[in-house]
Protein backbone atom coordinates (compact mmCIF):
# COMPACT_ATOMS: atom_id res chain seq x y z
CA UNK A 1 0.00 0.00 0.00
CA UNK A 2 1.54 3.11 -1.11
CA UNK A 3 1.14 6.56 0.00
CA UNK A 4 2.61 9.83 -2.19
CA UNK A 5 4.30 12.12 -0.22
CA UNK A 6 3.24 16.02 -1.15
CA UNK A 7 5.18 17.27 -4.23
CA UNK A 8 6.17 20.36 -2.26
CA UNK A 9 8.14 17.89 -0.10
CA UNK A 10 10.06 16.83 -3.29
CA UNK A 11 10.77 19.86 -4.12
CA UNK A 12 11.85 21.48 -1.24
CA UNK A 13 14.10 18.96 0.51
CA UNK A 14 16.12 18.57 -2.86
CA UNK A 15 16.29 22.53 -3.00
CA UNK A 16 17.12 22.88 1.00
CA UNK A 17 19.01 19.73 2.85
CA UNK A 18 22.40 20.31 0.41
CA UNK A 19 22.38 24.19 1.64
CA UNK A 20 22.62 22.55 5.33
CA UNK A 21 26.40 23.44 6.14
CA UNK A 22 28.90 20.39 7.15
CA UNK A 23 32.37 22.34 6.86
CA UNK A 24 33.96 18.68 7.06
CA UNK A 25 31.52 17.33 4.26
CA UNK A 26 34.33 16.49 1.81
CA UNK A 27 37.03 15.39 4.11
CA UNK A 28 37.80 12.01 4.75
CA UNK A 29 39.45 12.52 7.94
CA UNK A 30 39.28 15.30 11.11
CA UNK A 31 42.75 16.50 11.59
CA UNK A 32 41.81 18.43 14.28
CA UNK A 33 38.96 17.62 16.85
CA UNK A 34 38.65 20.59 17.98
CA UNK A 35 37.68 21.96 14.77
CA UNK A 36 34.12 23.05 14.29
CA UNK A 37 32.16 20.71 12.24
CA UNK A 38 28.60 22.60 12.22
CA UNK A 39 25.57 20.44 12.72
CA UNK A 40 23.15 20.32 9.79
CA UNK A 41 19.86 22.37 10.67
CA UNK A 42 16.22 21.98 10.09
CA UNK A 43 14.72 23.75 7.90
CA UNK A 44 11.18 25.12 7.65
CA UNK A 45 11.06 23.18 4.24
CA UNK A 46 12.37 20.11 5.85
CA UNK A 47 10.01 20.48 8.84
CA UNK A 48 6.99 20.79 6.57
CA UNK A 49 7.86 17.96 4.25
CA UNK A 50 8.41 15.42 7.73
CA UNK A 51 5.27 17.11 9.65
CA UNK A 52 3.49 15.51 6.00
CA UNK A 53 4.44 12.21 6.73
CA UNK A 54 2.73 11.43 10.11
CA UNK A 55 -0.23 13.39 8.90
CA UNK A 56 -0.90 11.33 6.09
CA UNK A 57 -1.66 8.43 8.18
CA UNK A 58 -2.56 9.30 11.39
CA UNK A 59 -6.62 8.36 10.92
CA UNK A 60 -5.50 5.45 8.03
CA UNK A 61 -6.45 2.55 10.27
CA UNK A 62 -5.47 -0.53 7.62
CA UNK A 63 -2.92 -2.11 7.27
CA UNK A 64 -2.68 -2.44 10.76
CA UNK A 65 -0.53 -4.48 12.69
CA UNK A 66 -2.38 -5.37 16.25
CA UNK A 67 0.67 -7.17 18.04
CA UNK A 68 -1.99 -7.88 20.91
CA UNK A 69 -2.48 -11.51 22.95
CA UNK A 70 -6.04 -12.60 22.56
CA UNK A 71 -8.31 -13.81 25.75
CA UNK A 72 -11.16 -14.45 23.84
CA UNK A 73 -13.24 -13.96 20.70
CA UNK A 74 -14.36 -11.04 22.55
CA UNK A 75 -11.22 -9.24 22.03
CA UNK A 76 -11.29 -9.52 17.99
CA UNK A 77 -12.07 -5.92 17.65
CA UNK A 78 -10.93 -2.92 14.74
CA UNK A 79 -7.91 -1.02 15.77
CA UNK A 80 -10.08 1.91 16.36
CA UNK A 81 -11.92 0.05 18.56
CA UNK A 82 -9.30 -0.56 20.69
CA UNK A 83 -7.00 2.15 20.51
CA UNK A 84 -9.14 4.95 19.67
CA UNK A 85 -6.07 7.52 19.79
CA UNK A 86 -3.19 5.43 18.46
CA UNK A 87 -5.06 3.41 15.63
CA UNK A 88 -2.98 4.86 12.44
CA UNK A 89 0.08 4.52 10.94
CA UNK A 90 0.32 0.87 10.90
CA UNK A 91 1.08 -0.25 14.56
CA UNK A 92 0.64 1.52 18.57
CA UNK A 93 4.19 2.99 18.94
CA UNK A 94 4.22 4.45 15.01
CA UNK A 95 1.17 6.15 15.83
CA UNK A 96 2.34 7.30 19.15
CA UNK A 97 5.50 8.69 18.08
CA UNK A 98 3.81 10.18 14.93
CA UNK A 99 1.95 12.09 17.42
CA UNK A 100 5.44 13.10 18.72
CA UNK A 101 6.53 14.73 15.57
CA UNK A 102 3.44 16.32 14.91
CA UNK A 103 3.31 17.70 18.90
CA UNK A 104 7.23 18.73 18.13
CA UNK A 105 6.75 20.25 15.21
CA UNK A 106 3.72 22.38 15.56
CA UNK A 107 5.37 23.88 18.69
CA UNK A 108 8.78 25.03 16.50
CA UNK A 109 6.53 26.12 13.33
CA UNK A 110 2.64 27.16 14.07
CA UNK A 111 2.03 27.77 10.56
CA UNK A 112 2.14 24.26 9.58
CA UNK A 113 -1.03 24.41 10.68
CA UNK A 114 -2.12 27.16 10.47
CA UNK A 115 -5.79 26.62 9.12
CA UNK A 116 -6.08 24.47 13.03
CA UNK A 117 -7.09 21.18 10.74
CA UNK A 118 -4.38 18.98 12.69
CA UNK A 119 -5.22 20.80 15.94
CA UNK A 120 -8.87 19.96 15.55
CA UNK A 121 -7.98 16.31 14.86
CA UNK A 122 -5.83 16.00 17.82
CA UNK A 123 -8.83 17.56 20.26
CA UNK A 124 -11.17 14.77 18.71
CA UNK A 125 -8.54 12.15 19.21
CA UNK A 126 -7.19 12.75 22.91
CA UNK A 127 -10.37 12.86 25.18
CA UNK A 128 -10.30 11.33 28.59
CA UNK A 129 -13.14 8.90 27.15
CA UNK A 130 -10.45 7.56 24.37
CA UNK A 131 -7.53 7.40 26.94
CA UNK A 132 -9.89 5.58 29.25
CA UNK A 133 -10.28 2.53 26.30
CA UNK A 134 -6.23 2.96 25.70
CA UNK A 135 -5.73 2.80 29.55
CA UNK A 136 -8.13 -0.65 29.38
CA UNK A 137 -6.34 -2.74 26.84
CA UNK A 138 -2.80 -2.04 28.78
CA UNK A 139 -4.52 -2.90 32.23
CA UNK A 140 -6.32 -6.05 30.35
CA UNK A 141 -4.87 -9.19 31.61
CA UNK A 142 -3.23 -10.62 28.45
CA UNK A 143 -1.86 -7.14 27.26
CA UNK A 144 -0.21 -6.02 30.53
CA UNK A 145 3.34 -5.92 28.91
CA UNK A 146 2.24 -4.37 25.71
CA UNK A 147 4.61 -2.61 23.69
CA UNK A 148 7.27 -2.60 26.63
CA UNK A 149 9.46 -0.29 26.50
CA UNK A 150 9.81 0.97 23.25
CA UNK A 151 5.71 2.17 22.84
CA UNK A 152 6.11 3.04 26.41
CA UNK A 153 9.10 5.07 25.87
CA UNK A 154 7.39 6.72 22.86
CA UNK A 155 4.37 7.75 24.88
CA UNK A 156 6.65 9.53 27.32
CA UNK A 157 8.40 11.36 24.67
CA UNK A 158 5.09 12.36 23.53
CA UNK A 159 4.27 13.63 27.10
CA UNK A 160 7.75 15.17 27.56
CA UNK A 161 6.95 17.42 24.22
CA UNK A 162 3.39 18.30 25.38
CA UNK A 163 4.75 19.52 29.24
CA UNK A 164 7.10 21.38 27.75
CA UNK A 165 4.38 23.25 25.23
CA UNK A 166 2.94 26.60 26.26
CA UNK A 167 -0.69 25.80 24.88
CA UNK A 168 -4.41 25.66 26.33
CA UNK A 169 -4.27 22.63 23.97
CA UNK A 170 -1.45 21.04 24.92
CA UNK A 171 -1.65 21.25 28.24
CA UNK A 172 -5.36 19.52 27.74
CA UNK A 173 -3.57 16.93 25.96
CA UNK A 174 -1.24 15.90 28.57
CA UNK A 175 -3.46 16.11 31.31
CA UNK A 176 -5.42 13.67 29.28
CA UNK A 177 -2.50 11.37 28.41
CA UNK A 178 -1.44 11.22 32.09
CA UNK A 179 -3.16 8.41 33.69
CA UNK A 180 -1.58 6.49 30.64
CA UNK A 181 1.93 7.55 30.95
CA UNK A 182 1.59 7.29 35.02
CA UNK A 183 0.58 3.49 34.56
CA UNK A 184 3.52 3.05 32.28
CA UNK A 185 5.59 4.53 34.72
CA UNK A 186 4.86 2.44 37.18
CA UNK A 187 5.37 -0.90 35.23
CA UNK A 188 8.91 0.48 33.89
CA UNK A 189 9.92 0.69 37.40
CA UNK A 190 8.21 -2.42 38.43
CA UNK A 191 9.91 -4.21 35.66
CA UNK A 192 13.79 -3.12 35.64
CA UNK A 193 14.85 -4.66 38.94
CA UNK A 194 13.56 -7.74 37.69
CA UNK A 195 15.39 -7.22 33.99
CA UNK A 196 18.55 -9.13 35.04
CA UNK A 197 20.24 -8.82 31.72
CA UNK A 198 19.47 -6.05 29.58
CA UNK A 199 18.16 -6.70 25.54
CA UNK A 200 21.03 -5.71 23.23
CA UNK A 201 18.61 -5.91 19.85
CA UNK A 202 18.59 -3.77 17.09
CA UNK A 203 14.84 -3.55 16.84
CA UNK A 204 12.14 -2.67 19.44
CA UNK A 205 13.08 -4.04 22.72
CA UNK A 206 16.78 -2.74 23.16
CA UNK A 207 16.59 -1.49 26.66
CA UNK A 208 19.29 1.13 25.95
CA UNK A 209 17.00 3.04 23.77
CA UNK A 210 13.76 2.64 25.59
CA UNK A 211 15.96 4.06 28.83
CA UNK A 212 17.13 7.42 27.10
CA UNK A 213 13.83 7.70 25.93
CA UNK A 214 12.29 7.63 29.71
CA UNK A 215 15.38 9.29 31.15
CA UNK A 216 14.46 12.40 29.07
CA UNK A 217 10.43 12.53 30.25
CA UNK A 218 11.95 11.60 33.85
CA UNK A 219 13.68 14.98 34.17
CA UNK A 220 11.36 16.91 31.92
CA UNK A 221 8.69 16.44 34.01
CA UNK A 222 10.75 16.22 37.58
CA UNK A 223 9.92 12.44 38.25
CA UNK A 224 13.20 11.91 40.52
CA UNK A 225 11.61 8.42 41.42
CA UNK A 226 11.71 7.30 37.65
CA UNK A 227 14.78 9.10 36.91
CA UNK A 228 16.47 7.57 40.07
CA UNK A 229 15.33 3.78 38.73
CA UNK A 230 16.77 4.60 35.40
CA UNK A 231 20.10 5.66 36.77
CA UNK A 232 20.48 2.78 39.20
CA UNK A 233 19.21 0.06 36.61
CA UNK A 234 21.06 1.63 33.65
CA UNK A 235 24.83 0.90 35.91
CA UNK A 236 23.48 -2.12 36.83
CA UNK A 237 22.99 -3.23 33.25
CA UNK A 238 25.72 -1.34 31.09
CA UNK A 239 28.26 0.15 33.75
CA UNK A 240 30.61 -3.04 33.86
CA UNK A 241 30.38 -3.94 29.86
CA UNK A 242 33.75 -3.03 27.44
CA UNK A 243 35.05 -3.53 23.90
CA UNK A 244 31.38 -3.18 21.89
CA UNK A 245 32.46 -3.86 18.43
CA UNK A 246 30.80 -2.53 15.92
CA UNK A 247 32.31 -4.98 13.08
CA UNK A 248 29.11 -7.29 14.04
CA UNK A 249 26.81 -4.42 13.50
CA UNK A 250 24.31 -3.80 11.71
CA UNK A 251 21.97 -6.84 11.46
CA UNK A 252 19.91 -7.29 8.20
CA UNK A 253 16.56 -5.18 9.95
CA UNK A 254 18.05 -3.15 12.85
CA UNK A 255 16.81 0.44 13.10
CA UNK A 256 18.71 0.88 16.30
CA UNK A 257 23.07 0.52 17.16
CA UNK A 258 23.01 -1.73 20.05
CA UNK A 259 26.49 -0.46 20.78
CA UNK A 260 25.79 3.13 20.11
CA UNK A 261 22.23 3.25 21.71
CA UNK A 262 23.96 2.34 25.24
CA UNK A 263 26.99 4.69 24.86
CA UNK A 264 24.14 7.42 24.55
CA UNK A 265 22.11 6.10 27.48
CA UNK A 266 25.95 6.71 29.41
CA UNK A 267 26.28 9.63 28.66
CA UNK A 268 23.06 10.66 30.35
CA UNK A 269 23.33 9.26 33.50
CA UNK A 270 27.34 9.13 34.29
CA UNK A 271 29.40 12.01 35.03
CA UNK A 272 32.15 13.45 32.45
CA UNK A 273 34.94 12.10 33.63
CA UNK A 274 33.69 8.58 34.44
CA UNK A 275 31.82 8.67 31.67
CA UNK A 276 35.07 9.12 29.31
CA UNK A 277 36.67 6.36 31.33
CA UNK A 278 33.89 4.51 30.33
CA UNK A 279 33.58 4.87 26.86
CA UNK A 280 37.37 4.62 26.74
CA UNK A 281 36.91 1.41 27.90
CA UNK A 282 33.52 0.53 25.99
CA UNK A 283 34.58 1.68 22.46
CA UNK A 284 37.90 3.30 22.11
CA UNK A 285 37.66 3.62 18.35
CA UNK A 286 35.42 6.38 18.62
CA UNK A 287 38.40 8.96 20.18
CA UNK A 288 40.16 8.12 16.89
CA UNK A 289 39.89 11.09 14.53
CA UNK A 290 40.20 9.01 11.51
CA UNK A 291 36.99 6.65 13.00
CA UNK A 292 34.84 5.99 10.31
CA UNK A 293 31.70 4.60 10.25
CA UNK A 294 29.57 4.05 6.69
CA UNK A 295 26.20 4.74 6.34
CA UNK A 296 23.48 1.23 5.95
CA UNK A 297 22.38 0.82 2.60
CA UNK A 298 18.72 -0.55 2.08
CA UNK A 299 17.88 -2.07 -1.24
CA UNK A 300 14.67 -2.31 -0.91
CA UNK A 301 11.78 0.58 0.71
CA UNK A 302 8.59 -1.53 -0.31
CA UNK A 303 10.12 -4.65 2.54
CA UNK A 304 9.18 -3.35 5.95
CA UNK A 305 12.26 -4.80 7.36
CA UNK A 306 14.61 -3.99 5.35
CA UNK A 307 13.28 -0.28 5.52
CA UNK A 308 14.79 -0.52 8.72
CA UNK A 309 18.03 0.62 7.70
CA UNK A 310 17.11 4.03 6.73
CA UNK A 311 15.96 4.15 10.37
CA UNK A 312 19.34 3.38 11.58
CA UNK A 313 21.03 5.74 9.92
CA UNK A 314 19.10 8.55 11.55
CA UNK A 315 19.35 6.47 14.99
CA UNK A 316 23.04 6.51 14.62
CA UNK A 317 22.91 10.01 14.37
CA UNK A 318 21.37 11.16 16.95
CA UNK A 319 23.41 8.91 19.59
CA UNK A 320 26.30 10.26 17.70
CA UNK A 321 25.51 13.88 18.30
CA UNK A 322 24.71 13.20 21.90
CA UNK A 323 27.98 11.12 22.32
CA UNK A 324 30.16 13.98 20.82
CA UNK A 325 28.26 16.71 23.09
CA UNK A 326 29.69 15.20 26.02
CA UNK A 327 32.84 15.75 25.51
CA UNK A 328 34.84 17.79 22.93
CA UNK A 329 37.70 15.31 21.67
CA UNK A 330 34.71 13.31 20.29
CA UNK A 331 33.54 16.36 17.70
CA UNK A 332 35.33 14.68 14.85
CA UNK A 333 31.90 12.23 15.50
CA UNK A 334 29.69 15.39 14.52
CA UNK A 335 30.54 15.02 10.38
CA UNK A 336 29.90 10.66 11.07
CA UNK A 337 26.36 11.80 12.29
CA UNK A 338 25.88 14.31 9.53
CA UNK A 339 26.90 11.92 6.71
CA UNK A 340 24.53 9.17 7.88
CA UNK A 341 21.25 12.04 7.80
CA UNK A 342 22.18 13.29 4.22
CA UNK A 343 22.67 9.81 3.22
CA UNK A 344 18.96 8.86 3.98
CA UNK A 345 17.16 11.97 4.51
CA UNK A 346 16.46 12.33 0.54
CA UNK A 347 14.45 8.96 0.29
CA UNK A 348 11.75 11.32 2.51
CA UNK A 349 11.39 13.18 -0.91
CA UNK A 350 10.31 10.47 -3.00
CA UNK A 351 7.30 8.48 -3.64
CA UNK A 352 7.74 6.53 -0.29
CA UNK A 353 6.19 2.84 0.46
CA UNK A 354 3.90 3.14 3.74
CA UNK A 355 6.25 0.48 5.03
CA UNK A 356 8.72 3.58 5.22
CA UNK A 357 6.42 6.76 5.52
CA UNK A 358 4.39 5.72 8.57
CA UNK A 359 7.40 6.04 10.53
CA UNK A 360 10.60 7.03 9.60
CA UNK A 361 9.78 10.60 9.30
CA UNK A 362 9.77 10.26 13.17
CA UNK A 363 13.24 9.57 13.33
CA UNK A 364 14.50 11.49 10.51
CA UNK A 365 13.04 14.23 12.86
CA UNK A 366 14.77 12.94 16.60
CA UNK A 367 18.14 12.96 15.02
CA UNK A 368 17.38 16.47 13.50
CA UNK A 369 16.25 17.80 16.38
CA UNK A 370 19.98 16.17 17.82
CA UNK A 371 21.45 18.31 15.93
CA UNK A 372 19.92 21.33 16.31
Amino acid sequence: MKFQVVSIFVIALSLSFWSCSDKSANSNTTSNPSDTIQHLMLTEAQAKGIFELPIHCLEVEYPNKLGQVLGSDADLKSPKQLRPIFYGCFDWHSSVHGYWSIVELMQKYPDLDSDGKIRNILNKHITPENVAVELAFFNDENNKNFERTYGWAWLFKLQESLSNWQDEDAQRWEANLQPLADLLVKRYIEYLPKLIYPIRAGQHDNSAFGLSLSIDYARSVGNKDFENAIIKHGKRLFLNDINCDLAYEPSGYDFLSPCLEEAYLMSKILEQQEYKTWLGNFMPGLFKVDYRLDPAVVKDRSDGKLVHLDGLNYSRAACLYGISSKESELNHLKKIANEHIKFSLPNLSVQDDYMGSHWLGTFALYALSHAN
